[in-house]
C-alpha cells in the first residue's frame, strides 16, 4: 500500500472520529444531531467503500516480486477498513432505531 493510500485511510478514520466526537457535543437537538451523524456516517461509509475497490484493484495490479508483502499490507488495510465498515453499520441502525 502507498503512503498516499495509508494517509488516506488515517485521513478519514480522524475524520469520522472527530465527527462522531464533535455531533455528540454539540448543543443541539439530538434528532438534528442524529440526522447529522447518519449523514455524515453515510458518508464515510461510501468512501471506505471506494477505498476498498481500489485496494482491491490495487491488489491485482501488484507486480510480482512485491506481491506477498503487498498482500499482508492490503489485507490488513483491507480488514481495518471492512471493521470500520461494520461499526459505521452498526451506528447507523442505532441512530435510525432511535429516529422511528
Amino acid at each position: 500500500m502507498s503512503n498516499s493510500s495509508k494517509s488516506l485511510l488515517a485521513f478519514l478514520i480522524g475524520a469520522a472520529a472527530g465527527a462522531v466526537i464533535g455531533l455528540l457535543y454539540a448543543p443541539e437537538k439530538g434528532t438534528h444531531t442524529r440526522e447529522k451523524l447518519s449523514f455524515l456516517l453515510d458518508k464515510y461509509k461510501k468512501e471506505l467503500e471506494d477505498l476498498l475497490q481500489e485496494l482491491v484493484k490495487a491488489k491485482s495490479t501488484t507486480d510480482t516480486v512485491a506481491k506477498s508483502e503487498g498482500q499482508k499490507v492490503i489485507k490488513n488495510a483491507k480488514d481495518k477498513a471492512e471493521k470500520l465498515l461494520e461499526d459505521v453499520d452498526d451506528l447507523i441502525g442505532q441512530i435510525k432505531s432511535k429516529n422511528d
